[in-house]
């Protein structure tokens, strides 16, 4: 078991002649299916921090009813390891709902379920420390190994002790951060205006229920669940809500079987494979492929509006896409003005609004701080982002025998499956594959009908003796 803020764990330390063999900076899904299917490799000491008290995955968006858009099966470990014990259908079975899951006859989960998964794992894992916050991490010559530098924390938050590991190679799994547009972020920031992002949705509910007039802004799945949400609760004839978004269309989300293909392994070799150019050139037009919103909910919500026609009139609610925000202010200090352009049109107008959900999306959250010890060694491309493997390793000086993997930081090398959970075990499996030197998690070779080019990339396939060639990954195998 790890510990809880009421009983923390003892600090984790090392000494440089007994190091890790992998630190995994950040517990999000990712590190934590890293971490679970590390769990069984008894040559590898692995151990994963994070500054959060607990796992918990994205509360503020845990609406009710809401569902993951990927099958269940896109779970921590399964794709790479059925026969896991952390897989999803193993925690159902810890909990007696085998049966009626298998009867419910879903194959898309609740987020909520989802998380309950997930914080399952990281409560009964081995080798997760929460509330231990990573401060820095150095690459040490001398002794050929990473220093990481990290502040145990008290359940307040506050700083308790200050430890370092040692350690072979890092897994940074830092996650993302709430996207704030600019012209919206003096009010973001501002207590007493209602202007907050999507993540914090469900803190502040009730709060936005008691507004006269709500506008929404972002047109993925996130602002849909929102909007839907609220219009759900608000009275017939009298909803006052604005949906607006800058794209054309509030358009589905691409959930083709053939376009799902963008999500295997096969595409992620293939894109990786292209020049830098071209793939800086393909991620914006690719955004239907994750930014669009699933049938089910765009049907839902023309469902609950001609719902609310059919005793004559129509809702007050508008809907209108391709509209930007120019700039925002405050009036009175209680309303919010808007100030919008539609993109198509060329025109422009004022909304008065008494409070705004930003469903503006995530960005990856910066390294550069945390990594600030690294950057003499990290190799950069045209655009000053580091360099990515195909293993998922920053390309480092060849002075550095470790190796530093990332995750959900390599969407500019290896394209939008980077944040989509239903890679992450294959992921995670080619990082453990690529650090042992062997191959625990053997991997298909091909994983789509879709040939994306004339040539194909070789698929790694896991072989050991092609990896273990490779710099920096080996570890030490014990007895």
């Amino acid at each position: 078991m790890t510990g809880t803020p009421d009983h923390p764990d003892p600090t984790p330390l090392t000494t440089p002649e007994d190091p890790r063999d992998l630190v995994g900076i950040g517990i999000g899904p990712f590190n934590l299916s890293l971490a679970a299917l590390a769990e069984p490799l008894g040559e590898l000491d692995t151990v994963c921090y994070e500054q959060r008290p607990a796992f918990h995955w994205h509360p503020g968006l845990l609406i009710d009813g809401a569902t993951l858009q990927v099958p269940f099966l896109a779970d921590l470990v399964t794709l790479a390891d059925p026969a896991s014990p952390w897989s999803f259908l193993s925690y159902l079975k810890t909990r007696e709902r085998l049966f009626p899951f298998y009867f419910a006859e879903r194959f898309h989960i609740q987020r909520a379920e989802y998380d309950a998964y997930c914080r399952w794992v990281s409560e009964h894992l081995p080798g997760l420390h929460f509330g231990h916050q990573v401060d820095a991490v150095r690459w040490n010559p001398e002794r050929a190994l990473f220093e990481v530098d990290f502040t145990q924390l008290d359940a307040d938050g506050e700083a308790e002790a200050l430890g370092r590991t040692h350690t072979r190679n890092i897994a940074l799994g830092v996650g993302t951060a709430p996207y704030v547009p600019e012209p919206l972020k003096p009010l973001a920031e501002a207590p007493t205006v209602p202007v907050l992002h999507a993540a914090d949705y469900l803190d502040h509910r009730e709060l936005l229920l008691k507004a006269e007039h709500i506008t929404v802004i972002g047109s993925g799945q996130s602002g849909a669940e929102i909007f839907l949400d609220l219009l759900r609760a608000r009275p017939a004839g009298r909803e006052k809500i604005h949906w607006l978004a800058r794209t054309e269309a509030f358009a589905p989300m691409e959930y083709s079987k053939l376009g799902l293909e963008h999500f295997t392994p096969d595409y992620t070799r293939y894109f990786h494979a292209l020049p830098e150019a071209v793939r800086d050139g393909l991620v914006p037009h690719q955004w239907q492929l994750h930014k669009g919103i699933d049938a089910d909910t765009i049907a839902a919500i023309h469902d609950e509006l001609y719902r609310r026609t059919l005793h004559g009139g129509w809702p007050d609610a508008v809907l209108t896409p391709g509209v930007s925000v120019r700039t925002a202010g405050r009036v009175a200090n209680t309303r919010v003005e808007l100030h919008l352009e539609h993109l198509q049109q060329g025109t422009r107008s004022r909304l008065t609004t008494d409070a705004v959900v930003l469903a503006t999306g995530y960005r990856e959250r910066p390294i550069d701080q945390l990594l600030a010890g690294l950057d003499p060694y990290i190799r950069k491309d045209s655009s000053a982002r580091p360099r990515i493997d195909e293993q998922y390793r920053l390309v480092l000086d060849p002075s550095v025998t470790g190796a530093v993997y990332v995750q959900n930081a390599e969407r500019h090398t290896h394209g939008v499956g980077a944040p989509d959970l239903g890679l992450a075990a294959w992921r995670s499996a080619t990082i453990l594959n690529a650090l042992t030197g062997r191959n625990p998690y053997p991997l298909p070779q091909r994983t789509a009908f879709t040939s994306f080019g004339l040539t194909t990339p070789e698929a790694p396939a896991g072989a050991a003796g092609r990896i273990g060639e490779q710099r920096g990954n080996l570890v030490r195998l014990k007895s």
